[in-house]
């Protein structure tokens, strides 16, 4: 063989193997955290301060956890009142990807987020430091998560429903609510964000049914 004919074999070579290298995904990759369930409510029921209230927490427990993402929303929908007409939570997170505290995707869009192909699970669904949240199954069970919505993320509207009057009730009234180990009982028993109404909306009211006023935040990248 010529010369010039291996040089031509070795270039070849060189630019297959730089292609597969850069076709394939990077093991390991770190993805920033864009999503979480709260470790911890408001400690007042489902008197969450209002969407305003809740962003904060949102922002709070991330930033304790070291991420450099502003923008966090909660995962809640409101209904309409004389004031204000009625808010979609599926509206105010963004659009994806989002991932969880172990860089994991969650989902890659609203539709993805909505759709059986999500990847929410009790594995996937972690805290914003990382840990599992308990289900049904152990104790104390915290499975029911705060939403305010319907399976498709838009506001839950129910005769005499009163979404614990848009997140600044602890007393009566109910707020919609899913599952996140996506098991147990209710309408939707595996629904993530729609699985049944709360007993009511202080904090024993929610214990009770099994839950912890807890709720799901999405970071939204710059």
């Amino acid at each position: 063989m010529s010369t010039y004919g291996g040089y031509m074999k070795a270039l070849l070579f060189l630019g297959s193997a730089l292609l597969l290298v850069t076709t394939q995904p990077a093991v390991g990759q770190e993805y920033a955290m864009t999503f979480f369930i709260t470790s911890t409510g408001s400690g007042d029921g489902a008197n969450l301060g209002g969407l305003g209230g809740a962003d904060r927490h949102c922002r709070a427990l991330a930033a304790a956890a070291g991420s450099e993402i502003t923008q966090w929303k909660a995962y809640l929908s409101t209904v309409a009142d004389e004031e204000s007409p009625a808010i979609d939570a599926r509206s105010r997170i963004g659009t994806g990807p989002w991932h969880n505290a172990a860089s994991v995707q969650v989902a890659s869009s609203v539709d993805d987020l909505h759709s059986d192909d999500n990847n929410l699970t009790k594995e996937t669904v972690l805290t914003e430091k990382g840990e599992v949240v308990n289900g049904r199954g152990d104790s104390p069970n915290m499975h029911d998560i705060l939403t305010g919505s319907n399976l498709d993320g838009t506001a839950f509207i129910e005769d005499g429903y009163n979404n614990c009057n848009n997140w600044t009730s602890n007393g009566e009234g109910n707020a919609r609510v899913g599952h996140h180990d996506r098991t147990g009982g209710g309408a939707n028993p595996t629904s993530w964000n729609s699985a049944h109404n709360s007993r009511g909306c202080g904090q024993e009211d929610l214990q009770g049914t099994g839950g912890d006023g807890l709720f799901y935040c999405f970071g939204i990248a710059q």
